[in-house]
């Protein structure tokens, strides 16, 4: 059964790719202490979800053997048959390809290196090994999703720093309790599957204590930013307040572990991520 064009989009998990590349313009505003070039920023976003996009489908083909057990996803074109594996690994292939080609002609080496690696890593650290043996699965594999900060620093100044290892570090931190506030709402899925998601192998309390844990070191890690990106009030006050909001609103989790909890606070740490890079480029754009 061949597949149409929104088949193919789906491949791509553009919700993911979304998420991922609101942290790009920022970091690239940082980096640049303003607006680069909109040349660069669009050329940049572009390869960026391209590379990201050929990860997800890769993934997809990887993966769809347990797609096809969990509800939430067994409605993906691998799975319904809207592609072929075949289909989909041509169009991944390509997808990368284009991603090298336009940050190798926009930026530079570094960054289209960066984004390959992150593809690299995803697939097989996370997909092909951690994701069906370890709980820590989210925990090392989510690394391919910090990337994007590196390539956008990368775009910019063809170099890395502590700034960029610092919020490399913010996402790294962040994806945890990101992704096992949606793994309760989903245990059931991946129970069925037979992958370890830490909520499916621990009891919910301890892993919502170690949501906790992952978010207090969280905070912290993101106020380093502040004098090692050179960051004002606006900055410092944004991920001290969301910051504390994340750590209250998963203990209160803790209390009481339901599951249209879990996703509201899915949903807060999506909002979370998003406001603290606002804060970041708005820090830069307003304070210099």
């Amino acid at each position: 059964m061949n597949g149409g064009f929104w088949a193919y989009v789906a491949l791509t998990k553009p919700r993911i790719v979304e998420l991922l590349l609101v942290t790009t313009i920022p970091t690239m505003v940082l980096a640049e202490r303003g607006w680069p070039s909109i040349t660069l920023m669009v050329a940049t976003v572009c390869g960026g979800a391209l590379a990201a996009g050929g990860a997800n489908a890769i993934n997809m083909v990887i993966d769809r053997d347990i797609d096809a057990l969990m509800e939430r996803t067994r409605h993906r074109p691998l799975v319904t048959g809207a592609l072929t594996p075949r289909r989909a690994l041509i169009f991944a292939f390509l997808l990368e390809v284009a991603a090298a080609a336009v940050l190798v002609w926009s930026a530079n080496v570094l960054a289209a290196a960066l984004a390959l690696s992150a593809t690299a890593f995803y697939v097989v650290i996370y997909s092909l090994w951690l994701k069906r043996s370890s709980k820590q699965n989210i925990v090392i594999g989510g690394a391919a999703g910090a990337v994007p900060v590196l390539v956008g620093w990368a775009a910019v100044t063809n170099s890395l720093g502590w700034a960029p290892v610092v919020l490399f570090a913010v996402i790294f931190l962040w994806t945890p309790p990101h992704f096992w506030a949606l793994a309760i709402r989903h245990q059931d899925d991946y129970r069925a599957a037979g992958v370890p998601m830490l909520p499916v192998v621990t009891p919910i309390r301890e892993t919502i204590a170690s949501m906790v844990r992952y978010c207090v070191v969280l905070v912290a890690v993101s106020l380093v930013l502040v004098p090692v990106a050179d960051l004002g009030l606006i900055y410092g006050i944004t991920a001290l307040v969301f910051g504390v909001a994340f750590v209250i609103g998963t203990v209160r989790l803790g209390s009481d572990p339901t599951e249209a909890k879990s996703m509201r606070l899915f949903s807060f740490s999506i909002t979370y991520v998003t406001v603290l890079f606002v804060a970041v480029m708005a820090d830069v754009l307003i304070l210099g």
